[in-house]
């Protein structure tokens, strides 16, 4: 996470729906070489304590967490680059801001008994945020279909323990100068800059 203790000190619950309403990271799991890395769909609970996922079995996660281990899943929001000359006054640097939460803890390898829940759970979470479409069902599948898809993944539960977050948002500016840069983010690049903008106007509830 940044160093700028400006940046972090976003509350859990801002942290939480930035993740929930995202549902979508990078596992991460040490290894003795490079870090292992999976781009994963997860619901997390209610609490914030836990996060529920699949992995496909031959992924080397799956295969190195056949037992407990201690991992990071890592969720991303908007960002973009920011020019110096937006802020409308003299002497500062380029810089990028963002917004980033790390759920650290430990994850579980489940019963395969939990698979079919599981994804059941997650299509239907995921479907009822899709607008004028009735929810897609796994009874939609053939049974053929069906028993290839599971036999091909794994369930897994990260028990977290710990979150951190970076909202880098240009809190450490003058508000009318961050506002200045916020109102110029259409004319950069990045992803979801108007997203990015509406959160540089507000960073204390930036979600």
């Amino acid at each position: 996470m940044h160093p700028n203790p400006t940046f972090r000190q976003t509350d859990r619950d801002t942290a939480l729906a930035l993740v929930r309403a995202r549902s979508f990271g990078v596992l991460t799991l040490s290894t003795e070489g490079a870090p292992l890395l999976a781009h994963v769909p997860f619901l997390l609970s209610e609490s914030g304590t836990k996060a529920d996922l699949h992995l496909v079995r031959s992924n080397p996660i799956a295969r190195s967490c056949a037992t407990p281990q201690p991992v990071t899943l890592v969720a991303s929001g908007p960002d973009g680059y920011v020019s110096p000359d937006w802020y409308g006054i003299d002497d500062q640097v380029p810089t990028w801001n963002y917004t980033a939460v790390h759920l650290i803890g430990t994850l579980h390898p489940r019963p395969v008994s939990e698979l079919e829940p599981l994804l059941a759970a997650q299509s239907a979470a995921f479907e009822t945020r899709l607008p004028d479409k009735a929810p897609w069902t796994m009874d939609k599948m053939s049974a053929e279909t069906k028993a290839r898809f599971l036999r091909m993944i794994l369930p897994f539960r990260l028990e977290i323990t710990e979150v951190q977050s970076t909202f880098k948002l240009g809190q450490n500016k003058p508000e009318e100068v961050r506002l200045a840069a916020a109102d110029r983010l259409s004319e950069g690049f990045g992803s979801e800059l108007q997203a990015l903008a509406r959160d540089m106007r507000d960073p204390l509830t930036a979600k």
